[in-house]
C-alpha cells in the first residue's frame, strides 16, 4: 500500500517533533488520575496479578513492552490496524503481553471513559509486574496520552543484541538516557529470557564470522554452545540472568562482571571505561546493599524512561482499545 505525500510529510514531522520534544517538556505527575479515575492503579494492578497467576513469565513480558514502546512511551506500540504498525519491526518481534494491556483498558473504560491512557496503563502494568518478581515498587508519574500514529520506521533507533558499547551508549544518548541509564536498564534482563537466534552471533560468528566472544568465561561457555549448538533449534530459549533467570535481582551485574553474561549486549558494557566503573560501583564496601542500591538506581532509571517522548495535555488522545486509534 502507497503512502501519500501529504501522509508522507505528517509522518516525517511527526517523527520530527517526537525526537526534539525528548523528554524535557513531559508534564507528568504522580497520582494524575486520583480525582479522574481514583482507582485506575488498583485495576491495572489486579488485572497485572492475575496474568501473573496464569502465566509466570508475566514480568518479563510487561517489563519489554514497557522498554520497546518508551523509545516514545505514547502507546503506538500497541496499534494493530494500520498497515505497517510499529510493533511489526523486526526489532519488536516476540512482544507479548497486549491482551493484559487490552483487559486493564476494558475494565478502566467501564467506570472510567476514555480517561486513562493506553501509555500509562503500559507504564503501570509493568511497574506492577516488577514488583510482582520481587522488583521494586516505585511511584509511576502519569498523565501520558496515546500517540496517533504507529509506524515501524519507529523501531529504527532500538538497539541490539550485536551493537558496540559505543552504538548503545549513542542510543541511549540520542534519547537523553546516560550511561548510568544504559547499565541499569540493560540489567532489566535480570528476568525473561532469549533464543538462540539472538545467540548465533556471539557463540560461532563473533570475529570476521567465526569464533567465540572472548569475553564470555571459559567456564561458561560449553553451557551457552550446548543449549545453542550451532545449527540447532534457533527458537529455544533460556533466562537472560545465569541462575537466577525468574527473580528480579542484581545478579546479573556480578554475571557481567564475571563474564557469565549471556546476551552479547550485555556483556558490552564490561568493554567501556565509563559502564565498567558503574558496575564496580555496586561492589567493593558497598557489596552488602548492592540490592537496595540496584532496586533505587531501577526505579529511578524507570521513570527517567517512561517520560521519553510522552504527549501531555491536549496532544494525542485517549483511546477506547488500546489496539486501535479512535
Amino acid at each position: 500500500m502507497k503512502i501519500s505525500n501529504c501522509n508522507s510529510m505528517a509522518l516525517v514531522l511527526a517523527l520530527i517533533l517526537s525526537y526534539f520534544m525528548g523528554i524535557s517538556e513531559a508534564q507528568l505527575s504522580v497520582g494524575f488520575y486520583s480525582q479522574t479515575c481514583p482507582n485506575a492503579e488498583a485495576i491495572v494492578s489486579s488485572v497485572v496479578r492475575e496474568a501473573f497467576v496464569d502465566d509466570s513469565t508475566m514480568p518479563a513480558v510487561l517489563l519489554r513492552l514497557h522498554y520497546h514502546d518508551c523509545f516514545g512511551c505514547d502507546g503506538s506500540i500497541l496499534i494493530d490496524n494500520v498497515p505497517d504498525a510499529e510493533k511489526d519491526a523486526d526489532s519488536h518481534q516476540g512482544l507479548r503481553g497486549f491482551d493484559v494491556i487490552e483487559r486493564a483498558k476494558a475494565q478502566l473504560e467501564a467506570v472510567c471513559r476514555e480517561v486513562v491512557s493506553c501509555a500509562d496503563i503500559v507504564a503501570l502494568a509493568a511497574r506492577d509486574a516488577i514488583s510482582l518478581a520481587n522488583g521494586p515498587f516505585y511511584q509511576v508519574p502519569t498523565g501520558r496520552r496515546d500517540g496517533q500514529i504507529s509506524n515501524s520506521s519507529f523501531a529504527a533507533d532500538m538497539p541490539q543484541v550485536t551493537d558496540s558499547i559505543q552504538q548503545l551508549k549513542a542510543n541511549f544518548r540520542q534519547k537523553g538516557l546516560s550511561d548510568k541509564d544504559l547499565v541499569i536498564l540493560s540489567a532489566a534482563h535480570t528476568i525473561g529470557t532469549t533464543a538462540c537466534f539472538f545467540m548465533e552471533h556471539r557463540l560461532y560468528k563473533f570475529r570476521d564470522g567465526e569464533g567465540s566472544d572472548p569475553a564470555i568465561n571459559p567456564q561458561f561457555l560449553p553451557e551457552l554452545q550446548a543449549n545453542c549448538p550451532q545449527n540447532g533449534n534457533i527458537n529455544r530459549r533460556f533466562p537472560t540472568d545465569h541462575g537466577s533467570g525468574q527473580t528480579f535481582d542484581d545478579h546479573i551485574l556480578r554475571n557481567i562482571r564475571n563474564g557469565f553474561a549471556v546476551l552479547e549486549s550485555d556483556a558490552r558494557l564490561y568493554d567501556d571505561e565509563s559502564t565498567k566503573s558503574i558496575i564496580d560501583s555496586y561492589f567493593g564496601f558497598l557489596s552488602s546493599k548492592i540490592g537496595l542500591l540496584f532496586e533505587r538506581d531501577f526505579a529511578d532509571a524507570m521513570v527517567k524512561m517512561g517520560q521519553i517522548g510522552v504527549k501531555t495535555g491536549s496532544q494525542g488522545e485517549i483511546r477506547r482499545v488500546c489496539e486501535a486509534f479512535n
